[in-house]
């Protein structure tokens, strides 16, 4: 693990990333983990340590709002067959089902038009008055606007605000206590900062402006979190005596993957364009990254689990992190697991 340690540490060095932390399992072989860098708060510069939470951006599609889902379906609140406008009767697209939202197919496009944060928006009314930009179905075009729907159906049907459902129904039962939406200003200190904003950074609201808009809480972002927490989240998908979800549902989510995509994950199964854990990892492993600079692997064969989180944003959005992650997963699956 040395080498990583060392590659890592250049990073932060070169002022690629201000600093990260690592947390990587191997079924009951190996728990490691370690912390680099700082970053500014606009008032000082602060360590970051093995406790900071870091805004996790879209790892909310997978953490929060996918197994909201699911658990939903085993309660038999909602089918994934389901017609999205049978929960939310404003949407136009009769045929779009729960699973083509889940698997991004569904037809909408990516993103709406970027607005400054702090315009006031109806983030939803606006979706609902978007066009399909391909047909259901045909191909999957990752789209925060499907997840963002999928968080009204969690809300609709459970009369709660998704944050709210989401922390009894998932971040407690599995022990998840550093995990939160909207977090408490008694929290401030242990929040890595993410983009510059004004004179100072935005530390403790989320980054997304969309989610921003919506309050900080929405189905495609808001969730802040520790390494700590997503590696207890990501065991809950390898084990069913550590899981809330059925056996069969998650193996819906990761196999038979379209065009790279699960429901919910990224699934690697030698598509083009290769994801975020590089290419020398098995077929079958998934994951899912957040925009802010964070990212969650998983290995199911082996066991493997690599958190790798970072506030590359701090330093702007145009940032390295997207060449980074695949050259850390590559040397932690060669040094861990090999051929």
């Amino acid at each position: 693990m040395h080498n990583i340690e060392q590659q890592i540490q250049s990073w932060v060095e070169l002022n690629q990333i201000p600093g990260a932390v690592l947390d990587i399992s191997l079924g009951s072989k190996l728990r490691w983990h370690k912390e680099w860098g700082s970053y500014s708060d606009g008032q000082m510069i602060r360590d970051i340590k093995y406790n900071t939470m870091f805004d996790a951006a879209s790892l909310t599609k997978v953490t929060a709002t996918l197994p909201a889902i699911l658990l939903l379906e085993q309660q038999k609140q909602l089918s994934l067959n389901d017609p999205v406008q049978k929960y939310i009767p404003d949407f136009r697209h009769g045929l779009i089902t729960i699973r083509q939202l889940l698997q991004h197919s569904s037809g909408l496009p990516a993103d709406l038009p970027r607005v400054d944060r702090y315009e006031p928006r109806d983030v939803v009314k606006d979706i609902l008055q978007q066009e399909l930009v391909y047909e259901t179905g045909t191909k999957v075009v990752y789209s925060d606007l499907g997840f963002i729907l999928l968080g009204s159906v969690i809300e609709e049907l459970t009369r709660q605000r998704l944050s709210e459902f989401v922390t009894k129904q998932i971040f407690q039962p599995l022990g998840m206590k550093d995990t939160t939406f909207t977090p408490d200003e008694s929290l401030k200190e242990r929040i890595a900062a993410t983009e510059a904003d004004g004179n100072g950074y935005i530390v403790g609201q989320v980054h997304d402006e969309k989610c921003y808009q919506m309050g900080g809480i929405s189905g495609s972002a808001g969730m802040f979190t520790t390494a700590a927490d997503l590696l207890l989240y990501a065991r809950s998908w390898l084990t069913s005596e550590e899981s809330l979800l059925t056996p069969g549902q998650r193996e819906l989510c990761v196999t038979n993957p379209f065009q790279g995509r699960g429901l919910g994950w990224e699934v690697w199964q030698g598509q083009p364009v290769i994801p975020s854990c590089g290419s020398t990892w098995p077929f079958g492993s998934f994951g899912h990254t957040g925009f802010t600079g964070t990212s969650l692997w998983i290995e199911p064969h082996s066991e493997l689990i690599v958190v790798f989180m970072t506030n590359a944003v701090h330093y702007g959005r145009s940032n390295p992190i997207r060449e980074l992650r695949p050259l850390v997963h590559e040397a932690i699956y060669s040094s861990l697991v090999g051929d």
